[in-house]
């Protein structure tokens, strides 16, 4: 007997004495694409929703998990130095975490003085006027010292200012600094909804309501309640950096709040920052300044949650899903970028 093989989605009849089977194609075979692209979706969602639930279960909450580990000095000293590294975006949930850190250097008798890491292209205007306070609250205890990294602008210039009047801060030979300003991230999408035929039209309360949608070219009347909010976290910038510059004037902040960034021989000619040297050297005056011969230098971390280990994170990272259902929320960002959809964090 001859054997045939049969074509995937062909329909064949098998006979066997008195049996007849009919074969029919596999209802897979015959899948429309749009079938297809709705089961792909719905796979998508499926794995979303796991990672959200394990992330929800096993995440660790930041309040109390503080870490300490032993980075130069006399590990078995007193008095302690402690590093906390401010790295990547200024947003949640790293805030809440750097905050605890600061908190517990305060609150840490052993602690003699503290050396602000910071390696931050900046972030949202509240994460860093919330670290700023904290930090202010710090500095009235203890001496606070800053070593600026490959970048500390905007934001990241900001949470610097914590330091206050009587902290040294030291820039590397290649750190970026600077970038004073605010920013409100918005894409203009008129032109293309005006040529695929889609409209904006929200259901709002108020003229004002719907502002900054991106399908529509934005009002006067909203260029001017936007230009008052950007002012207002635009000068208080300005405030903070002459409040804890003492060789700045307001005037001279103006001058130099451009939004550009610095290099670290800029910054050293025009008083952002004081002396060149790395973090190493920081540690070092910050001893010298406290009188320590004996000291133990910490460096502060917060643990990473399950999650963030198995996507192969070494700190956790912002959940996307969360991103992109908040990317249209208007934000005001003390930034060194254009786009903030695309936070730094290692």
């Amino acid at each position: 007997m001859s054997e045939r093989k049969i074509a995937p989605g062909e329909s064949t009849t098998v006979s066997s004495g008195n049996v007849v089977i009919k074969v029919e194609p596999s209802a897979g075979h015959r899948r429309s694409p749009r079938t297809l692209l709705l089961l792909g979706l719905l796979a998508a969602s499926i794995m979303m929703n796991i990672l959200l639930l394990t992330g929800s279960l096993f995440s660790v909450p930041s309040s109390g998990s503080v870490r300490q580990q032993h980075r130069a000095g006399n590990a078995a000293a007193a008095d302690k130095l402690a590093v906390i590294r401010f790295t990547g975006t200024i947003m949640p949930p790293f805030t809440e975490r750097w905050i605890d850190q600061i908190r517990d250097a305060a609150i840490d008798a052993s602690v003699k003085g503290v050396l602000l890491e910071i390696d931050s292209p900046g972030g949202l205007v509240a994460d860093s006027h919330q670290i700023y306070h904290e930090l202010q609250k710090l500095w009235e205890n203890k001496p606070v010292y800053v070593a600026m990294k490959r970048m500390a602008a905007s934001g990241g210039y900001y949470i610097a200012m914590g330091a206050g009047p009587d902290a040294r801060i030291f820039v590397e030979p290649t750190t970026w600094t600077g970038s004073i300003g605010v920013i409100i991230p918005r894409y203009n999408a008129a032109g293309l909804a005006s040529k695929i035929g889609v409209t904006s039209e929200p259901l709002a309360t108020g003229p004002l309501k719907g502002s900054l949608d991106p399908f529509r070219e934005l009002r006067e009347d909203e260029k001017e309640v936007w230009k008052e909010i950007i002012d207002d976290s635009f000068a208080r910038f300005i405030s903070v950096i002459a409040e804890n510059r003492s060789s700045l004037s307001e005037d001279d902040v103006r001058h130099l709040a451009t939004g550009q960034v610095y290099t670290a021989a800029q910054a050293l000619a025009s008083g952002l920052v004081d002396e060149p040297g790395f973090a190493e050297d920081a540690i070092e005056a910050l001893a010298t300044s406290l009188n320590l011969t004996d000291y133990n230098v910490v460096e502060y971390s917060s643990p990473a949650g399950l999650i963030d280990m198995l996507l192969g994170a070494t700190e956790p990272q912002p959940d996307f899903m969360k991103q992109l259902l908040e990317a249209s929320v208007p934000r005001a960002l003390y930034y060194c970028s254009w786009n903030p959809l695309v936070p730094v964090h290692p």
